[in-house]
């Protein structure tokens, strides 16, 4: 097996889990990280033994690197993206594949003229959590899936990230920065979204910071901080979703799926592992079925170790870029809905990727 030479543009919070990945996954190497602050991209190569911490300009420029995964921050996903397509790289992007459709579109584009790959998180349905819960609906478990509800629902972002502004400005929120973890597990599990429709507010104009180091900095909030949107799939079931930073306290679940037979209970998407809970037709009780696949732990880095894996063997990676697409121009629309008042029927699709093969071990994937 040949291990693909890795480099990490972007050395912030989510940067030392995908460090780890070339120790987790047998096909990855690590080999260079970069940040626009060098101190930021040798702490983390000093840390997590990268051999080469590296300039931005420069570790687009190595030869030796083969394929970049890009953790910047939202707002610059497709302008370093285009750059790590345009020195000749497979690239990966945290998510959203970029704030803007028409950005993707042109990655896309790029990609395709230089016969390079593109691959997006989130990786987590690629997880042991909700293979396990694809395998149970496609198997008709709970029979044919009629309805689904969603909810990510949290006080925001202020309370423990070290510079949370971000998250409040355009391309933000709860819907941009969670919602991606949502509507990858249900496009995983129902297939691609047909039309939707949403209602949205800022419900706090200004937030404080409590977390270091920034505590007491106000924030002018520009994005909707709860949203609340049905989707229509193209198989037939519809589905509500709310996202929020606005929820003190709550008792929902973060997914059900309800069928013609029963109901399956859906572990948190932004997360790799169980529990997975089903209750058929004329049971009094839950039960938790076992998990049918490995990466039930933290295993950001799958989908890159995947995608590796397909350039390899000549297939179709799962978390690839036409997916991330359709779920952006998903987020995209229901936000065009609730500042429309219209129902929004959706121009992309996409095709559910492959299922995980079963019985692989942790760090397998194929």
């Amino acid at each position: 097996m040949k291990k693909m030479k890795i480099g990490i543009i972007g050395c912030g919070n989510i940067s030392e889990i995908y460090a780890g990945a070339g120790s987790k996954f047998r096909n990855l190497e690590i080999l260079a990280c970069a940040d626009l602050d060098f101190a930021r991209a040798h702490a983390l190569a000093e840390k997590c033994g990268i051999p080469r911490p590296l300039r931005v300009e420069q570790l687009l420029a190595d030869r030796d690197i083969e394929l970049v995964i890009n953790l910047t921050i939202p707002a610059v996903h497709a302008e370093v993206g285009m750059e790590v397509l345009r020195n000749g790289k497979h690239l990966y992007n945290e998510k959203p594949l970029a704030q803007k459709r028409r950005a993707a579109r042109e990655m896309i584009g790029l990609a395709r003229e230089k016969n390079l790959l593109i691959g997006c998180a989130p990786d987590t349905f690629l997880g042991a959590g909700l293979q396990t819960c694809r395998k149970l609906i496609d198997e008709g478990a709970i029979g044919e899936p009629v309805a689904g509800a969603g909810f990510m629902l949290s006080m925001g972002m202020e309370q423990w990230h070290p510079n949370p502004g971000f998250f409040y400005k355009k391309g933000g929120g709860p819907l941009f920065d969670i919602g991606p973890y949502y509507i990858t597990a249900f496009t995983t599990l129902l297939g691609p979204v047909s039309r939707v429709t949403g209602s949205a507010r800022i419900s706090f104009p200004k937030r404080t910071i409590t977390s270091q180091p920034l505590a007491g900095t106000t924030i002018d909030v520009e994005t909707p901080t709860h949203i609340a949107a049905t989707l229509d799939f193209e198989s037939g079931p519809l589905v509500t979703l709310t996202t929020s930073f606005d929820v003190k306290a709550h008792t929902m679940p973060p997914i059900e799926i309800y069928g013609s037979e029963g109901t399956l209970l859906v572990p948190d998407p932004n997360a790799f592992g169980g529990p997975v809970r089903i209750r058929r037709q004329g049971e009094q009780d839950w039960t938790e079925i076992p998990l049918a696949f490995g990466n039930a732990g933290n295993s950001r880095g799958l989908g890159v170790a995947d995608m590796v894996s397909a350039l390899e063997n000549k297939r179709e990676h799962r978390a690839n870029a036409h997916a991330a697409y359709h779920v952006l121009d998903v987020m995209h629309s229901i936000l065009d809905s609730a500042e429309t008042g219209q129902r929004i029927e959706l121009a992309s699709s996409m095709t559910r990727p492959s299922p995980f093969p079963e019985g692989l071990p942790d760090g397998e994937v194929d």
